[in-house]
Order: C-alpha cells, then structure tokens, then sequence
C-alpha cells in the first residue's frame, strides 16, 4: 500500500514533532565529564532533531512539546526558531524557581573514542512535558484545521510517564484520522524503562502508526520481535535475520506502510560501517553502505537517517532514493558535533549522488 501524503497547499506543517528537547552539555573534543572545566552547551531530543534537520532541509517544521518558562528553556526555543521551526504549540508554564517539578531536561555527553565509547548521562526527571497531559493541545485544531502532513514522535517521549504515553497516544490517533503521516522511532533505552513496560504500552499506540523506524534491539525490546543471529553486543547485524523480522511484524500490525532501521557496525568511536534499509510497499530497498565512516559525533546520527526517510516521502522520491538520502544524511550529521543537523539540501544530495569529499572551491 502506497503512503499518500496530503497536500501541502492545505496544510501548515510539512513536518511536526511531537516530543522532549534537552539541553545538552559536553566537555570540549573527547573530554570526560568528570574532569571537565568547560562544558559546551547545544540542544537536542530525539524527535525535536527530526523537525530541525527538516527546516534545514527546506520543509516546514514545527514543534510540540512543553517547557518552564525561564532562560533554559529559550535555549531550546531559540534554537528552533533559527531555522524557522514552529514553536507556537509549545507549551510554557510557570517556573517554581528550583525545578522540583517542571523543568528543562539536561543530558551530559561524553563524545567517545577508540575503544572508549560515546556516553549519554540524563538528568531529565521532572521534566515538564513528563507532567503534561492529552487534553493540553487542541490535536484536531493542530491537525485538522492547521494540517500537517507529517509526525514524527517516539518511544522516548512514551518512556517518560503514563502521561507521556497518553499524550503520544492521543496526538497519533488524531493525526492518522486526518490522513496525517505518523512515523514513529521505537528508540528503545534502558535507563528510561523496561522492555516489558515499552512492549504493553506501545502495543496501544501502534495501530496508530504508519511509518516504523528502529534497530534490531529496538524492534526486540519494544515490541517483543527477536532477530535470529544478533550476538549479545549487537555489533554486527545479520541484515537477511532483519529482514524476516519486519516481515513479521508487518503482518502482524498491516497499518504499517514502511519500516526502515540504520545499520551500524561499530569498529571504534570513531569509525563505523553506517547503511540504511527501508520496507515499503511489500519490497525491501537497501541503501549504499558507508564503509569505515568517520564519525566526530556519533550522536543524533539515527534521527539523521529518520530526518531523511520523511523527507524523502514528503518530497516525493522513489524508495530507493528515498533510503540513499536517509543514510547520507545520517552519514553527514554525524561528521559535526552536537545533536541536530548543521547540514543543507546541497551538502546531503551530492553525498547521496556518490560525491567525493574533495575541497570545494
């Protein structure tokens, strides 16, 4: 079944996300957090980078999402607002002026290397979005009478609190009613849930669900689909194993238009073997592989690729294009630091054509 998307003279967003952005504080270069003296400050959450590498791209971009109303949060919101994302459907409540219950998250990032691998430590409880509730937002005046032709949301934001979940649950169901796209990144982490809690509430929300994005860990810890042949750290990916498991899964849940996942083998912090696969319309499309990829930042990297995938269905490439363009993109994001994209439609079609990385003069 093809993915018809609406309209864009009919509605306001290209691309919506609906989600937690954190700030984000990473010692300079491959430093430790423990001996750090200055920490950079950046901006980053899973769905928000999607929007923001989308309103990079060329697409209207839009935001959902809750926050204190104090000097943090505008962190968040300037960040948003200098690549011309939406942000009037993000809600601002009162500060208490400590935090003890809604503030801005904060993740602290130590960029790895060698054998050393990237670490992400959360210090996001409380977090005002965790508190918010469905009935919050108009979604039918968002979706219906505003209209979007895409959302983008995920497992990180349903993983905060039963609220978080009820508000995903309600966004998605809302959206799909009005023929809006609704992808959604599994983005399994174990420090957020269990897998047995991520499988009994995500199995509410996937009938709501069009487009599903993840990894083999992902598809077996969020929705109990194992993957034959995955060794215990995962490092390397029988891609024919992955491939069965989406059949399953497609059959078992058939509102699902496309599954696409990265596919990643770590050799060190610094370099990877990156590539891409998409399902979609009863075909399986592989994208080229990056072989030895060099990475400065391997963070945000899969919001890159998932960036890319919306982009391409909105835009209206072919599947195989499609795929290609997500990999690039989430090849090239990974080449700078920080979470979100610093990258242009240019930088990313000439690197999914097959251009070399020689000067440009």
């Amino acid at each position: 079944m093809a993915i018809k998307i609406r309209d864009g003279s009919k509605c306001k967003y290209d691309l919506l996300a609906l989600g937690e952005c954190m700030v984000r504080l990473a010692p300079p270069g491959h430093g430790r957090i423990e001996f750090a003296k200055t920490l950079e400050v950046d901006v980053g959450g899973g769905e928000f980078n999607v929007a923001y590498a989308g309103a990079r791209l060329g697409l209207r971009g839009g935001f959902i999402s809750k926050l204190p109303d104090n000097p943090v949060a505008r962190i968040i919101l300037n960040h948003a607002r200098a690549v011309g994302m939406d942000v009037s459907h993000v809600l601002l409540e009162k500060f208490d002026g400590v935090g003890r219950k809604g503030r801005v998250g904060l993740n602290f990032t130590e960029v790895g290397t060698g054998v050393r691998a990237s670490v992400t430590m959360y210090d996001r409880g409380h977090s005002s979005i965790s508190y918010m509730k469905p009935d919050e937002v108009d979604w039918q005046g968002v979706f219906g009478k505003e209209g979007a032709r895409w959302l983008h949301t995920g497992g990180i934001l349903t993983s905060l609190s039963d609220n978080s979940a009820a508000v995903v649950k309600a966004a998605c169901k809302a959206a799909r009613e009005v023929g809006t796209i609704v992808s959604y990144d599994l983005n399994f982490r174990s420090k957020l849930w269990s897998s047995e809690k991520a499988i009994a509430t995500t199995k509410e929300i996937i009938p709501h669900l069009d487009v599903l994005i993840g990894n083999e860990e992902d598809f077996q810890k969020v929705l109990g689909f194992e993957v034959e042949g995955t060794d215990a750290n995962l490092s390397e990916l029988p891609v024919a194993a992955y491939k069965r498991m989406v059949e399953r899964v497609v059959k078992t849940y058939p509102n699902i238009q496309a599954v696409c996942t990265t596919l990643r083998e770590v050799k060190s912090g610094l370099i990877n073997n990156w590539g891409g696969i998409l399902w979609y319309d009863g075909q399986f499309h592989e994208a080229r592989q990056f072989k030895d990829l060099e990475i400065e930042d391997r963070v945000g990297g899969g919001d890159g690729f998932s960036s890319g995938i919306a982009y391409g269905f909105i835009t209206g490439m072919k599947p195989q294009d499609i795929v290609n363009f997500g990999a690039a993109h989430g090849a090239l994001l990974q080449t700078t630091r920080g979470d979100t994209s610093q990258l242009t439609l240019e930088e990313v079609m000439h690197v999914m054509k097959g251009g070399s990385a020689r000067i440009q003069r």
